[in-house]
């Protein structure tokens, strides 16, 4: 049966698109697989996740789109209208009123059986995308070839929630092969109730959205509105608090707050209504950015509730988008994927909300700044890309008879890596490689083995970001700075360069420090300025040379640091310059360290002030986490956060194993544990533009805790109002740094490395493998070569079927 669409009227409501009909495209009718999308909203209500992704998926699937009934005190016989929309197929059922809930069930499978029947659907092609688990009473008979529960959101905690709702999701949750989720809280609820559970928080279609930062004309119930304009657009009902709202337009009567979207179960009469507070009703999806244009700072004044205990708001990202600043109330999975953005303000309670508004119209003043920040915290959110994910994750489980495996691993996706977000792994045959570690070592592993020898690679961290120590993020105050201390990218090899230039743009940087010394800042490495700025003199090259000769020490036998800077630049400017620095870095005197300590430091007799004379002197143009999404963005790339290898040694099948932690901690310690050197970073904004004159401020005294203040402005390139500094103090506790580059220190790893050396199938790499300092071209040099050596012994052996992991040797 069908209804044609000019027989029943069915208005738009909320945020939504205007449906056209249309035909099916002869490209997928009766040969593309079947998408039967059984949905609680219309599809011309807001326009939001189902609407994003059905419309892609259209593009090589038949989309069936099925709403709920609508009922009608005139109608003798049921009906279904069947319309088209952006290539999806929207079933709505008609049904007479007073039909009771079994009936009306019945009726629905009738209908939906003879639609089918008469599409010529085969069960083989047919796929069951569910919304609403209150669908499963009329579908639960059909035969498919792949059941999706999609839970966008928590629907058992909104208002008027069906009786059996949780009671049909229990019996979903046990027939679905794959579980979408639409955040990551609501992934935390769901992970242990299915093995096959992902979460796909809400994206963007940027390239919409973008409009609003060009120029666009201002529709006419907004345009004579003042400003500041505070806006939000999207469904007012109980998740919306009515109370912040109207407490900020009594406080602040000048802001003027415009709210966009249909009143869905609200009173009307309960709305707050003020001279300053404008409703302006649903509007279709399309004309979203010409309002959006015109705000000075968009609100996300959501109440803290069960209803949005589990949301992942979809007009986060499309606010930034649109270039507008945003303040919100704290949301879980607001706070956890944009907290440390910049661009988006948290706010608990009225004062906060009140301030955060403030904060945001002054970002909306540093219009580039503000918006070269909203792009990085929405890079890689796109649509486009979730359905591709979606996509591969319903191909791979379409491919198996049975749904995943349960696990405590967690896989993520780029998007989710930068955020620290994570995802249960789907059971598959195994991966070639398991990586331990995702920074410099363990990524460029990863994405040689990926790209050029088509591996499958699992890489794991036990931190909850990739990039390793080179993380960086911004700060509170919208500063990006580098978690870990300053990274600092130098080389001289051109084919380290030219690899990583795949992933990423360059800013030329070339890094200057300086030393608080006798209370003046100088150069270090000690050059002509500094023994000139120093000691009051004006030498030329040839007597900053002659100056320096007369007070190095000459040493027939150079083994320790103290004796390279001593027979450099004698013992003053060794107590100057050194001994208490390296005291307070390395907890041990210069004496007691091996001398590559302190030979990577030179000294000059010119003026050249560089800290490095490498030819290739950049920082990433757009940091180094987003580098390093670039280099693990790859279909053959999997991603755990948040996970410890002892955790999930035993129970990740693979063929080889890439340690870049610890080589003692592999190995329980067997020889003893191997000293390493630790960090404490206090790190600080200020409302200030800046703090020194360079990046890095060295403090050898050892008067001073700290070794150093690094302002990352410098390094970045960034305009901002604030900056953002680190002081770093040495430890002997915490997270291994730095190897101690003592002989007995060596003679210990060598003991590691024989083991590691007997030990089949695990190569040690990186800093923490191999016990040794590396710059980071060294480091990834290092990681080029391992891959060069490992496809070379593949080529030349005949490789083991996939294992079990390794378990403690």
């Amino acid at each position: 049966m069908s209804w044609a669409p000019n027989q029943i009227q069915i208005g738009k409501s909320g945020v939504g698109r205007t449906a056209t009909p249309m035909r099916f495209s002869g490209r997928s009718q009766g040969r593309a697989p079947v998408l039967l999308c059984l949905s609680h909203l219309r599809w011309q209500f807001v326009y939001q996740r189902p609407q994003h992704l059905m419309t892609r998926f259209a593009r090589d699937h038949r989309v069936m789109f099925f709403e709920e009934p609508l009922t009608h005190e005139e109608l003798q016989e049921p009906q279904l209208e069947a319309r088209y929309d952006e290539g999806v197929e929207i079933l709505v059922p008609h049904l007479p009123q007073g039909l009771s809930e079994e009936r009306t069930d019945q009726i629905q499978r009738q209908l939906i059986d003879t639609h089918l029947a008469a599409a010529g659907v085969p069960p083989s092609e047919l796929i069951l995308w569910y919304y609403t688990p209150m669908s499963q009473s009329f579908t639960r008979h059909l035969q498919r070839s792949l059941t999706i529960y999609d839970c966008m959101d928590e629907l058992s905690a909104f208002m008027g929630a069906p009786p059996k709702l949780l009671e049909r999701e229990k019996e979903l949750l046990e027939r679905a092969d794959l579980v979408f989720t639409g955040g990551y809280s609501l992934f935390e609820a769901k992970r242990e109730r299915h093995p096959n559970v992902h979460p796909f928080p809400s994206s963007v279609d940027i390239g919409h959205f973008a409009k609003a930062r060009g120029a666009l004309f201002e529709p006419g119930d907004q345009s004579e509105i003042p400003h500041p304009r505070l806006g939000f657009y999207g469904v007012i009902d109980e998740r919306f608090d009515l109370k912040l709202v109207a407490g900020l337009a009594e406080r602040q009567p000048d802001w003027q707050i415009v709210l966009i979207g249909p009143v869905v179960k609200i009173d009307q009469s309960k709305l707050p209504r003020r001279d300053n507070i404008h409703y302006l009703g649903p509007k279709v999806y399309d004309v979203l950015p010409h309002y959006l244009q015109g705000w000075d700072v968009a609100t996300l004044p959501f109440a803290l509730n069960e209803s949005t205990r589990f949301i992942s708001p979809t007009k986060t990202p499309e606010y930034l988008a649109g270039g507008c600043p945003v303040v919100s109330t704290p949301i879980r999975d607001v706070v956890r994927h944009y907290g440390d953005s910049g661009v988006v303000q948290i706010a608990d309670g009225i004062d906060a909300f009140e301030k955060g508004i403030e904060a945001a119209l002054r970002q909306g003043a540093e219009r580039e700044a503000f918006l070269a920040q909203a792009d990085a915290a929405i890079d890689g959110l796109s649509w486009d890309r979730t359905c591709a994910e979606m996509g591969k994750l319903m191909v791979d489980a379409r491919g198996r008879s049975q749904p995943a495996s349960t696990g405590e691993s967690h896989t993520v996706s780029m998007d989710s890596a930068r955020r620290g977000r994570s995802m249960p792994a789907a059971r598959r045959s195994g991966f070639d490689y398991l990586i331990v570690g995702a920074g410099f070592a363990g990524s460029v592993l990863a994405e040689r083995l990926a790209s050029q020898a088509n591996k499958r690679v699992l890489v794991i961290d036990r931190r909850p970001h990739i990039g390793g120590n080179a993380y960086d993020c911004f700060d509170d105050g919208g500063v990006l700075m580098h978690r870990y201390g300053p990274h600092i990218f130098h080389t001289n090899a051109q084919r380290i360069f030219d690899y990583l230039s795949k992933f990423t743009r360059w800013r030329p940087y070339e890094h200057r420090v300086l030393a608080d010394v006798d209370r003046q800042l100088v150069p270090i490495p000690i050059n002509q300025t500094t023994i000139n700025k120093l000691y009051g003199l004006d030498l030329d090259e040839a007597g900053v040379a002659q100056f320096l000769a007369g007070r190095a020490t000459a040493l027939d036998d150079i083994r320790t640091s103290e004796d390279v800077v001593i027979s450099q630049v004698g013992q003053e400017l060794y107590e100057k310059f050194f001994r208490g620095y390296t005291r307070k870095q390395w907890g041990l005197d210069p004496s007691q360290l091996d001398k590559a300590v302190t030979a990577r430091v030179p000294t000059r007799t010119n003026a050249d002030d560089r800290y490095f004379g490498d030819s290739f002197q950049f920082m990433p143009l757009h940091g180094y986490t987003r580098m390093f999404e670039n280099m693990l963005d790859h279909p053959n790339i999997r991603i755990m956060v948040n996970t410890d290898f002892e955790d999930i040694r035993n129970d990740v099948h693979y063929d080889h194993l890439i340690y870049s932690g610890p080589i003692d901690e592999f190995f329980d310690y067997r020889f003893g544990k191997l000293p390493y050197r630790s960090l404490r970073f206090q790190h600080e904004t200020l409302d200030q533009e800046w703090f020194q004159p360079v990046a890095v401020v060295n403090y050898p005294s050892q008067d001073v805790p700290y070794t150093r203040i690094t302002e990352y402005k410098h390094l970045t390139g960034q305009v901002h109002g604030k900056t953002s500094l680190t002081y770093e103090y040495p430890s002997a506790e915490g997270d291994p740094y730095y190897p101690i580059p003592r002989e007995e220190n060596q003679v210990l790893y060598k003991q590691y490395r024989e083991l590691a050396d007997k030990t089949p199938n695990v190569s040690f790499v990186g800093r923490l493998g191999t016990y040794r300092y590396y710059n980071m071209d060294q480091v990834v040099g290092q990681a080029i070569t391992l891959f060069n050596k490992l496809i070379d012994t593949q080529n030349g052996e005949a490789q083991d079927e996939p294992r079990i992991a390794l378990r403690r040797a």
